[in-house]
């Protein structure tokens, strides 16, 4: 089976090392919890037991994705500013409002941190455009006021 490369930045890759580390640094009180309800006999009716297993899935699942995602990471960096490419923060004018993006592989994509997907509609839009370059986006005008 092919493993698709994931792109990351630096921030991006050190996020997911700590989060692997804390479910890592957390197994050890899941399996506590876990021994600690399965002392009070009938598991069936054991709401603490059920629970636990449940978090230890979860946990377990994100550790291997986690793995999975750091194995097949490619770092991205920032490069020439002449161009929008993965890595790039830019500044845009959206009909009047200012706004500014950072360009990320999908794995670190937040709309709310300000950190757009390379894949989304409007990522897409503006991978390659320059500074001072237009695009429409839905139904708007959009210009790529400054790359950082």
């Amino acid at each position: 089976m092919i493993k698709k490369s994931v792109s990351l930045t630096a921030e991006g890759k050190k996020k997911l090392e700590k989060e692997l580390d804390e479910l890592i640094k957390g197994r050890p009180a899941i399996t506590e919890r876990i021994a600690t309800a399965r002392a009070f006999g009938d598991l069936s009716e054991n709401e603490e037991y059920s629970s636990a297993r449940n978090e230890q899935k979860v946990a377990e699942s994100r550790i291997l994705e986690i793995q999975e995602i750091l194995k097949n990471a490619k770092i991205i960096r920032g490069g020439k500013k002449d161009k929008i490419n993965l890595g790039a923060t830019v500044a845009l004018d959206m009909s009047g409002r200012k706004v500014e993006y950072t360009l990320v592989g999908p794995t670190e994509a937040n709309p709310l941190e300000g950190k757009i997907s390379n894949e989304s509609p409007i990522g897409k839009a503006m991978m390659g455009l320059k500074a001072g370059e237009s695009f429409e986006f839905n139904g708007k005008k959009v210009k790529i006021v400054e790359i950082k």
